[in-house]
């Protein structure tokens, strides 16, 4: 909220939420945090839908709070996929290098796609499938 407000006095305008609409929303979150919840998340892209939205004890020694336990989002159709058709000349990630004298880059979603698609076929051709783990090491 704090945020929007700083951003209209800037001129910023277009956000999905504003001033107006935070309060109606922040009191069915209150009222309603299942209904809430499940409201926004079924505006994703799933593998396949959540049955618990929040499952909590604040019994003592106990205490256990939990969120969306059994979510399976997609993370490439909500990150990437949603956003080819309308975006894909748009930038989805402004990559930052360690030393300034590089170039900062650009990378439109049509160009993430892309690529995340080539490290797919790559992933597949060793045998890792849906739901597989992978570990990567980075250098130092």
């Amino acid at each position: 909220m704090i945020v929007a407000k700083r951003a209209e006095a800037v001129g910023v305008v277009g956000f999905h939420i504003d001033a107006n609409g935070n309060g109606p929303m922040h009191a069915v979150s209150i009222t309603n945090p299942n209904g809430s919840w499940d409201k926004h998340c079924m505006q994703l892209n799933r593998i396949k839908p959540n049955t618990k939205v929040k499952n909590t004890t604040l019994a003592y020694e106990t205490v256990s709070i939990n969120w969306l336990e059994d979510d399976n989002p997609n993370v490439a159709a909500n990150c990437i996929d949603r956003h080819l058709e309308k975006r894909g000349e748009q930038t989805a990630i402004i990559w930052e290098p360690d030393d300034p004298k590089d170039a900062t880059l650009h990378i439109s979603c049509k160009a993430l796609h892309a690529q995340s698609c080539k490290m797919a076929k790559i992933l597949k051709s060793m045998d890792v499938g849906r739901g597989g783990r992978v570990v990567t090491r980075t250098a130092a």
